[in-house]
């Protein structure tokens, strides 16, 4: 990313002022898997008095980029962090997955103007409403 996109843009990744003012005021308490880095800082607390926790993403500034652990103890769910409050991992579980909605990866129904618009004909089972009947 280019500098002058790192002063003047905010929602791709933090800015520079943002990486200034997190590595002066915050201690630097973990990075999960998509490579976001998290941060807390006790001297600086919300207005119910829990000390302030925030996030600097890798890419673009989006929540759903923050797994479900993370997710917990940005909000104060848990005081531990997730890398030592976890259970392992069950065999079922699948690796965590962002929220793909408005990118090349979204799901696209049968019939969606993306994947070239032809749906089913309508069968039998339906009636088009006539506002004369």
């Amino acid at each position: 990313m280019s500098i002058l996109s790192k002063i003047f843009t905010w929602w791709n990744g933090a800015t520079i002022g943002t990486s200034l003012w997190s590595a002066r005021n915050g201690e630097h308490v973990g990075t999960d898997a998509q490579g976001n880095t998290y941060f807390r800082s006790a001297k600086l607390k919300t207005t119910q008095g829990y000390e302030r926790r925030w996030v600097m993403y890798a890419g673009a500034n989006d929540a759903s980029n923050v797994p479900a652990e993370w997710h917990g103890w940005l909000h104060h769910n848990s005081d531990g962090l997730p890398e030592s409050n976890l259970p392992p991992a069950r065999i079922w579980e699948v690796d965590y997955t962002p929220n793909a909605t408005g990118t090349g990866n979204a799901y696209r129904p049968q019939g969606a103007l993306e994947r070239g618009g032809q749906r089913a004909r309508a069968t039998g089972d339906y009636e088009a409403w006539s506002p004369d009947a």
